[in-house]
């Protein structure tokens, strides 16, 4: 499976912020929005990710207050991405080691969407629920025939 697979049932709403935004305004598109990022973008570039740890990060370092401190001054600079053609395998590898809960998708410098670790189990277990019930109509279709009975031998 690959990320691909996840982004065409998740669909293609993205929700962006510039990193000379006020973060309050940021803290409220993700409340009203009820996500836990937002993409930053600059001049068309992914300059960032803001998630909920970098806001809580940025209040505590603030000392519990927002005030008038910018996206730039909470963001991750460097986030983590993947393509659309990674295997859902190294996506959940490459999540767990850095911690990561979202990950851009990125088609060269396009941005292609956001995935979540969600939406990696998600797409995990819904695989694996597939799977099962693949298995338990195969095994229900059992041919009943006495010739097809496995034997055992001694």
């Amino acid at each position: 499976m690959k990320v691909s697979d996840i982004l065409r049932v998740k669909g293609n709403t993205l929700y962006t912020v510039n990193p000379d935004e006020p973060l309050a305004t940021a803290i409220s598109v993700m409340a009203d929005k009820d996500i836990g990022s937002l993409v930053v973008i600059e001049h068309g570039d992914l300059v960032g990710m803001l998630t909920f740890r970098e806001v809580i990060q940025c209040i505590v370092k603030n000392g519990g207050v927002i005030g008038e401190r910018l996206v730039r001054s909470a963001m991750d600079d460097a986030p983590l991405t993947c393509t659309a053609e990674t295997e859902l395998d190294e996506v959940r590898r490459m999540m767990l080691d850095r911690h990561a809960r979202y990950m851009p998708v990125m088609d060269r410098r396009m941005l292609m969407g956001v995935i979540s670790f969600y939406d990696v189990a998600k797409a995990v277990v819904d695989s694996q629920n597939f799977e099962n019930r693949m298995l338990k109509a195969y095994i229900r279709d059992w041919p009943s025939g006495e010739d097809s009975q496995p034997t055992a031998s001694l």
